[in-house]
């Protein structure tokens, strides 16, 4: 060897910068990434205080602590960490005085609140209840709390009545169960009977020696509303909300009867704070969704976020101002064509700010009450959990480069400040794929937006084979943000090109565009991703269209079910996540039946040809190319038989097919090690099929 031709690319190495990026992003980058969440600021705006989790990957599973910044620092020392080590706890919030911040942790056995000063110190278990605490509210003057636990209804304020006939069922040496209604099961948790409730509490004071003795009893509030306050699955506490005077609180709740799996008729109830009188139901004109309540500062108003048509999941939500002493309401953007994710109120009350969806990002926009002009403010990428603490904003905000960043500031003219690094700041040696936005003329003429990410060592005249990633929903959306199911760096990483496509369905684009996908589940979003497909090897010469892949998840999974009988000439191979493959069985086997008899135009019994029409099973036939098919066994959204059905008619005909199957998962797969194998598999199949 010439020795000088060994020793120059050491020189070279020797010259780079020491944080040059060396590789590309990995999955086990991704599973054990710090997750920063939850901000709250303090009401004098100078204190934030936030979540991280972080990961032991060796143990499976993860714990989260606090954070705290002053915000007022003149120097720029890092966030301190506020509660112990060892202590994983969720949920912080402010006392109204900022001086003290309040959290969830399970520490004592069961999730419970606790208390510890803002400027550090020794938490205090503050409540001992006989159930867990899901969620909760302080009270304006910080003396009370309102807080959710599940309880059967029958044993009102009794929360031990809940813990006993929990223990007597478990004693039981028969484990059959009973039903006469539905949810049988909802989401990955079987229905054993008992709802969120709402509760309110006095908070303990310490004596004279500073010690606190944990409460253990608190009130029912709102006997008479018989429904999940927060809902279920996702609900949280912006379900329900205090009124200034501390005399009464709002709850979105629907009622848990016969009829509920196929309701989405939410409604705004009024109820005492001290547990009595009957529930005022401030919402009974509407049918549809009423959620997320939100005083105004002199108690006179209440705003809202509504829906309009009763059993349709992904409506529009619109803002609406109720005058709770005349009761008259308004909308007050009625020609805002995007839908509100929440209510945070001016510190002069005379503006809302909000998230929604738009053209692929989720930015935050100010909305005018009184006359509802809308302001897009906070953008770049997709913002959530914005909070305000006096004159201080803050938030999160993720893109198709990094993970969730806290910020401050960004309204009002204050500009913003990043609290929190970025992906690319933890993982200094990591190259991450770049990306762009572009259109398309797609279904009916409409413009369709897509996103192309190029691989992490993309050279220019180079040509990578492609991951094309299918979102899920179907009303959703693939657009600039993180996820940590699907995220398209962790195939950028291996070198592939990615390719998603926003197709008719798809929010963020008037809720027209949303509406478009149903009853049409196989047509018109086909035609968007095949002439997106078709658009984006034509704009980008880099993608190599003769290795590529499709996979998707949900609805991703249904379309990739779907194409294998429909559209399966440019794929190399196929992944399909927990997908749709007989619509006539979803229809009978999902828990949410609201979703199906929309999305399908009635039910399976009523309407069966609309399930027929659009319904992979009728296509199995015409499969022939290689798939990977992946269900977990607590998926009750689309029930693990989906997934066995779809690799039973892969395997009877001879098609290359592989199952990976997850007993402890649900729709998605959330452990870091369950996480890292569906990667690996996932990205072998792909290996194998197109290479890199």
């Amino acid at each position: 060897m010439n020795l000088r031709h060994a020793v120059l690319p050491l020189l070279i190495a020797a010259a780079l910068p020491a944080t040059a990026a060396q590789r590309g992003f990995e999955i086990r980058d991704l599973a054990t990434l710090d997750r920063v969440s939850s901000p709250t600021v303090s009401e004098d705006g100078r204190r934030l205080v936030f979540a991280k989790r972080k990961v032991d990957f060796a143990a499976n599973k993860s714990s989260t602590g606090l954070y705290v910044e002053d915000l007022f620092a003149r120097d720029a020392a890092p966030p301190q960490p506020l509660t112990p080590a060892g202590w994983s706890v969720n949920t912080p919030s402010f006392s109204p005085d900022g001086r003290t911040v309040y959290f969830l942790s399970a520490k004592s056995g069961s999730q419970q609140l606790y208390a510890i000063p803002a400027g550090g110190g020794t938490p205090k278990q503050l409540t001992a209840f006989a159930a867990d605490v899901g969620s909760y509210q302080l009270s304006p003057d910080g003396k009370r709390v309102a807080f959710s636990a599940e309880t059967f209804a029958d044993c009102a304020a009794d929360l031990g009545c809940s813990k006993k006939r929990l223990d007597q069922r478990a004693a039981n040496k028969a484990s059959g169960v009973v039903f006469d209604r539905m949810f049988v099961r909802h989401w990955d948790a079987w229905n054993d009977g008992r709802l969120n409730r709402v509760f309110v509490a006095t908070l303990p004071v310490a004596n004279k020696q500073g010690a606190i003795k944990p409460i253990a009893s608190a009130t029912l509030i709102g006997a008479d509303v018989i429904g999940d306050v927060p809902s279920r699955p996702f609900g949280d506490s912006a379900e329900y909300a205090w009124a200034p005077d501390g005399q009464s609180l709002v709850l979105s709740a629907r009622q848990a009867d016969a009829k509920e799996p196929w309701s989405t008729n939410f409604d705004l109830y009024r109820v005492n704070a001290d547990g009595t009188g009957a529930a005022k139901n401030l919402t009974p004109d509407n049918p549809a969704w009423d959620t997320g309540p939100v005083f105004s500062a002199d108690g006179s108003t209440l705003y809202y976020r509504a829906m309009k048509r009763p059993g349709f999941e992904a409506d529009r939500f619109g803002l609406i101002a109720l005058d709770l002493s005349g009761g008259q309401r308004r909308e007050i953007a009625p020609k805002w064509d995007r839908s509100a994710e929440n209510i945070v109120l001016s510190k002069d009350g005379k503006t809302i700010y909000a998230t929604a969806q738009d053209m692929g990002q989720l930015p935050v926009f100010g909305i005018g009450i009184e006359d509802g002009s809308v302001t897009r403010l906070i953008g770049g990428g997709s913002v959530s959990s914005l909070v305000r603490g006096g004159p201080t904003f803050a938030f999160t905000r993720n893109s198709l480069k990094s993970g969730d960043q806290i910020f401050v500031g960004g309204v009002d003219g204050a500009p913003e400040r990043a609290i929190t690094p970025s992906a690319g700041e933890m993982l200094k040696d990591v190259a991450f794929g770049d990306y762009e936005q572009f259109e398309f003329k797609g279904w009916n003429g409409d413009t369709v937006r897509g996103y192309v990410v190029k691989p992490w060592n993309y050279q220019e005249g180079q040509r990578y084979p492609v991951a094309f990633l299918i979102h899920g929903g179907p009303q959703g959306s693939f657009g600039d943000g993180w996820s940590y199911r699907w995220n398209p760096q962790t195939y950028a990483g291996q070198g592939y090109a990615v390719v998603m496509i926003d197709f008719h369905g798809s929010t963020g684009y008037g809720q027209a565009f949303t509406d478009a996908i149903s009853q049409h589940w196989g047509d018109r979003p086909l035609e968007d991703l095949q002439k997106g497909w078709a658009a984006a090897q034509k704009k980008y010469a880099f993608l190599n269209g003769d290795k590529a892949c499709a996979l998707g998840a949900s609805y991703g999974g249904f379309m990739v079910n779907w194409i294998a009988g429909n559209w399966n000439q440019p794929w190399k191979c196929l992944v399909n996540h927990d997908g749709v493959f007989d619509q006539r069985m979803m229809g009978y086997a999902t828990e949410e039946l609201w979703f199906t008899e929309w999305e399908q135009g009635g039910t399976p019994y009523a309407v069966p040809k609309n399930y027929e029409r659009f319904n992979p099973v009728n296509h199995v036939d015409k499969w022939r190319v290689p798939m990977l098919v992946v269900h977990g066994q607590l998926d009750f959204r689309i029930p693990v038989e989906q997934g066995l059905g779809a690799f039973t008619a892969l395997q009877r005909q001879g098609i290359e097919s592989k199952f990976l199957y997850f007993p402890d998962e649900n729709h998605w797969v959330l452990k870091p090690q369950n996480s890292v194998l569906w990667h690996d598999t996932v990205n072998g199949w792909l290996k194998q099929h197109i290479g890199q």
